[in-house]
């Protein structure tokens, strides 16, 4: 099993000025990739399969209902934190064809330096913006992608040209006829932004649920919100038992829940698309 290589708090810098830290959790085993201030990803080297970030255990539920239990999968990450969930992907479905995105190479090498990835793991890493880096995946990916999971921020906030329906469209492009998209969507009270996102998937892609913590699902506190889509129906009987056994009450939204959840709310595009909302300093004080 791979340790970290380092017992300090190492840090770096990147191309925006920004500052990326790798700190001990206070609150679980393993480390916590911070980025300007703002956790981005949990590893623990020693269990890949423990994720401490909620939203991440949704992404994880779902992968796990792809396919046969420990299928290699063929799987494009777009934003890489720390490798959080292509390190649970290898580790559960040894032998997956893995393409992670990122944007800033010196967060990659950091990160790859001092928590590195699992040995003989198939992880490619592109360097580009995530959307324009999609577009030019190699053709062999096109339509042949089983999971492919959107988790991009600049800093605390999802840039706007990655949230509009000509994105989503891209994205359903590489897509498998039964491959699933993961979005992680960060909104606050009222949900304007995560209603957005829904209604823009869902011009997209046809079959689509919501998974998340009751009161932020209730937009009663911000929170993140993972929206799992596919060109084929999901099979979803199993999750609301699922969800609702995690550490928090959560629960999966689809069908008619969703048609209310979006009613009146136009779908993003390209011209009016915006960022999701920068979360107060006091969201991440645990």
């Amino acid at each position: 099993m791979a340790r970290a290589r380092f017992e300090e708090t190492p840090s770096a810098r990147l191309s925006d000025g920004g500052e990326a830290r790798l700190v001990r959790s206070r609150y679980a085993p393993g480390w916590e990739l911070e980025v300007d201030g703002t956790p981005q990803s949990h590893v623990d080297l020693d269990d890949p399969t423990h994720l401490h970030f909620e939203y991440v255990g949704r992404m994880a539920a779902v992968i796990d209902r792809l396919r046969m239990p420990g299928q290699p999968l063929t799987a494009v990450h777009l934003g890489a934190g720390a490798f959080t969930i292509p390190r649970y992907v290898e580790h559960t479905r040894p032998g997956s064809r893995q393409q992670v995105v990122e944007l800033e190479p010196a967060l990659v090498d950091f990160v790859r330096a001092h928590l590195p990835l699992p040995r003989g793991a198939a992880i490619r890493v592109r360097i580009g913006d995530a959307r324009d880096v999609l577009g030019r995946l190699p053709a062999g990916l096109v339509g042949n992608v089983d999971l492919l999971v959107s988790d991009v921020y600049a800093g605390a906030q999802t840039p706007a040209h990655l949230t509009s329906v000509e994105f989503f469209a891209d994205a359903a492009r590489v897509l498998a006829p039964d491959g699933v998209l993961l979005v992680n969507v960060a909104d606050g009270a009222g949900l304007a932004f995560a209603r957005r996102q829904v209604a823009t998937v869902r011009a997209v892609l046809e079959h689509v649920v919501v998974l998340a913590e009751v009161q932020t699902l209730k937009g009663r506190r911000f929170g993140n919100l993972v929206i799992a889509a596919s060109p084929s129906p999901l099979p979803t009987e199993w999750l609301p038992r699922l969800m609702a056994a995690g550490p928090h009450p959560a629960k999966v939204a689809q069908g008619a829940e969703l048609d209310e959840f979006t009613r009146g709310v136009r779908p993003a595009t390209d011209v009016d698309a915006t960022p999701s909302p920068k979360p107060s300093a006091s969201v991440f004080d645990r």
